[in-house]
């Protein structure tokens, strides 16, 4: 007798004879003689009774036709047969579909879900064919009920669900001091430790670009100056020695001599021992200059992932006051100003300038001219962004001035906007650490569901009911994915579980990565606050006091169950301002469709991200810093600040400063600077002439505009999928 059934997602239900009995009567309705109650209730009992104590769906499929043939009417069993097989193709139709669009190379949604990757290509296509593959499957084997449940009724999204089964996690903060030190080995080629910059800076890259093949997120060096600065100094001291094999004289006093900035000066005037010695800086300035030139142009070129997209990397720097870690900041800040190729934005990395007082922000410290540097170089190539290191939130009761360590105590911070630095489980550190995994709530769902409500308490207290139960299966999801991550072993990350992730280590091969993936985070992402809160209230937060104040209550009240969480699952939880990509129009497109056109929610085929202002609103800086600084505080996971400036910017580095001032003003953790900046895709021209259709260079009319899509660039915005572009299209200045 059969007692339970197998359905094709994997889960286990009771039997249940009334879909036997359904399916049947649909068949039959579709042949001349129609119903017979007394034949299906037959059919039912004798498959009830003769059949497994478990069975699939399909083995009880194959009894109803079994039985169907036998009856007399066999006529039923052709049109349940056929009823079989359109359900069959039904089921891989949208497969099918989804398939032909990328072997087509149709630019939609599907195939421009990343704006990083190249889904046109060979390996880009593979890769596509594998991440819609593995969704269904992740889905129908590997999601729990209720999160299943969530996700098809788009309340929920996973990121990067296609490297679910993989155990993969998602980013790290290179230590790259140990693979400096150590070298490593990759899988079929080892590394040996780096003796000089250039050597420094190749592993740099290759430590990056391997890591990403490990993982499915970002890479990124929490302190790209401090790491790189020895090498400074050994340059020098070569440059020295080989002087020294030239003339036969001995110079070694000068190996340790105090070098103030390795600045290139002329060597007219000088003489003995002074003019080695600016001989040996001009030579290691040049040297580290181009050892900068080549890290950006490798972070351009390399290809990871099976060759389809670049690293996505990120780098931290500014706070090292050495000389040497001050060549390393000028040089490459010099080589990012001047671009690749023929002049190019360099679209990685993404730089990130730490900003501090008394080391790297106020007039009197000691990198105050590279901060100015930075400024220019931004208003330019769009790059360093710029982490606060002055927050309340970003301080280290460890950091001191004088520790020469000082950049453990540093937070740090990579891709879009991820930041991990709390840690509930070991050091206080962004090193050696990343975020496990993160999902993203539909916060704008939850709102339209209640804005039939009349009374307003009424109507936000039933929002915050759905809220709590939506976040509560969320960690259960995050959980479930945790425990499925654990499992995994170390052998299988050769590089982050050995020298990249804090403790691994320690770790052998086949050991799991159970005991030191718990320093990473969980995060819970939310998108839409702005149309969210339109629904509950008819104003965003950006244009009513009233909405700002219930926009704080909501992401606070966020910010207190990640906190819940955390101490009732024993993980490092964390609030996420999600940097909707793919997203943006995902969610909006199903709301949509269920609700219609809501003005001011579902009006655009986009939802805004996260906490931000909206992007079609017009409103000062100042105002706009205003509204977004005290979200910062309490999206610990990641979040970013946004300025849209117009004009020709690279005549105007001050407008950059005045952003880094705002930040400072507000308590803002994270923010860029956006601006126009038009590119000729033929030969590579650029400038900030507004509307510009024809290359004043080579008269192309081929004209991209340069623009951040999240927290990066991309080359193109062909790439970039229909969400992103409207959103792009109704971005206005802030002045």
């Amino acid at each position: 007798m059969i007692q339970t059934v197998v359905k094709r997602d994997g889960r286990i239900v009771g039997y249940n004879e009334e879909k036997i009995k359904a399916a049947i009567r649909k068949a039959m309705l579709h042949t001349e003689a129609g119903e017979d109650e007394s034949l299906i209730q037959r059919i039912a009992d004798r498959i009830g009774a003769h059949g497994k104590d478990r069975m699939t769906v399909e083995q009880i499929q194959d009894m109803v036709e079994l039985e169907l043939m036998k009856s007399p009417r066999k006529e039923v069993a052709r049109c349940y047969i056929n009823y079989r097989h359109k359900r069959s193709v039904a089921r891989k139709a949208k497969t099918r579909d989804i398939f032909l669009e990328i072997i087509n190379a149709k630019n939609n949604d599907i195939t421009r879900e990343n704006a990083n990757m190249n889904a046109d290509s060979p390996a880009g296509m593979m890769m596509k064919f594998a991440s819609e593959s593995t969704k269904p499957f992740v889905d129908d084997y590997l999601l729990s009920e209720e999160a299943r449940d969530a996700v098809r009724n788009n309340y929920l999204h996973i990121h990067d669900k296609d490297y679910y089964p993989t155990k993969s996690l998602t980013c790290v903060q290179h230590p790259l001091d140990k693979i400096l030190r150590n070298g490593f080995f990759a899988n079929h080629g080892e590394s040996r430790p780096a003796k000089r910059i250039e050597t420094a800076s190749v592993l740099a890259c290759i430590s990056m670009e391997t890591a990403q093949n490990e993982m499915h997120g970002g890479q990124a060096i929490p302190a790209f100056d401090f790491y790189l600065a020895p090498f400074v100094r050994r340059t020098y001291i070569e440059e020295v020695k080989y002087v020294e094999e030239l003339s036969g004289e001995n110079y070694a006093d000068l190996y340790d001599a105090e070098v103030e900035d390795y600045i290139i000066r002329p060597l007219e005037g000088l003489g003995g021992k002074e003019r080695v010695k600016q001989h040996a800086i001009n030579k290691t300035a040049s040297r580290v200059h181009q050892a900068m030139e080549a890290f950006i142009h490798n972070m351009n070129t390399i290809h990871s992932r099976g060759g389809n997209q670049v690293v996505f990397s990120s780098i931290n720097y500014g706070t090292d006051t050495s000389a040497e870690g001050r060549c390393i900041i000028r040089e490459l800040l010099h080589s990012t100003y001047e671009g690749v190729g023929n002049g190019a934005t360099a679209i990685f990395p993404i730089q990130i300038w730490k900003k501090k007082r008394g080391i790297s922000y106020l007039p009197t410290d000691r990198n105050y001219d590279l901060y100015q540097l930075a400024c220019k170089v931004t208003a330019r190539r769009f790059f360093p962004n710029f982490v606060n290191l002055d927050a309340t939130y970003n301080f280290h009761e460890l950091w001191r001035e004088d520790d020469p360590l000082r950049y453990r105590y540093e937070v740090a911070t990579m891709g879009c906007r991820t930041r991990v630095f709390e840690n509930r489980f070991g050091e206080k550190t962004s090193i050696g650490r990343g975020n496990l995994s993160f999902s993203t709530i539909n916060i704008v769902k939850l709102a339209i569901e209640c804005m039939n409500i009349e009374d307003r308490d009424a109507r936000i207290s039933e929002f915050f009911k759905k809220l709590d139960n939506l976040m509560e299966i969320t960690a259960r999801q995050l959980c479930d994915r945790y425990n499925f991550q654990k499992t995994a072993f170390a052998k299988q990350f050769p590089l982050l579980m050995s020298q990249l992730w804090n403790g691994a280590d320690k770790l052998k091969p086949n050991e799991s990565v159970e005991s030191v993936i718990n320093q990473g985070t969980l995060g819970i992402g939310f998108i839409g606050l702005a149309e969210c809160l339109i629904a509950l209230t008819g104003k965003h937060h950006g244009e009513d006091a009233a909405s700002q104040e219930l926009g704080l209550r909501i992401v606070t009240r966020m910010r207190d169950k990640a906190v819940e969480f955390s101490e009732r699952y024993q993980h490092n939880f964390s609030i996420l301002a999600t940097p909707a990509e793919g997203l943006s129009g995902k969610f909006t497109r199903r709301d949509r469709k269920d609700y219609g056109e809501i003005p001011g929610v579902t009006d655009k085929i986009y939802y805004t991200n996260s906490n931000h202002v909206p992007v079609y609103y017009h409103c000062s800086p100042k105002h706009k810093a205003e509204v977004e600084a005290p979200y910062h505080e309490l999206t610990r996971g990641g979040h970013i600040f946004y300025v849209e400036i117009d004009g020709d910017a690279t005549h105007n580095p001050q407008a950059i400063s005045d952003i880094v001032d705002l930040m400072d003003k507000y308590n803002i953790g994270y923010g860029s600077v956006n601006h126009n900046r038009n590119r000729c895709m033929d030969c590579g021209y650029e400038d900030a002439t507004e509307d510009l259709n024809v290359c004043p260079k080579c008269g192309g009319t081929n004209i991209d505009r340069l623009q951040r899509i999240t927290g990066y660039l991309v080359g193109t915005t062909d790439r970039w999928n229909s969400g992103k572009l409207a959103e792009l299209h109704d971005r206005v200045v802030h002045k």
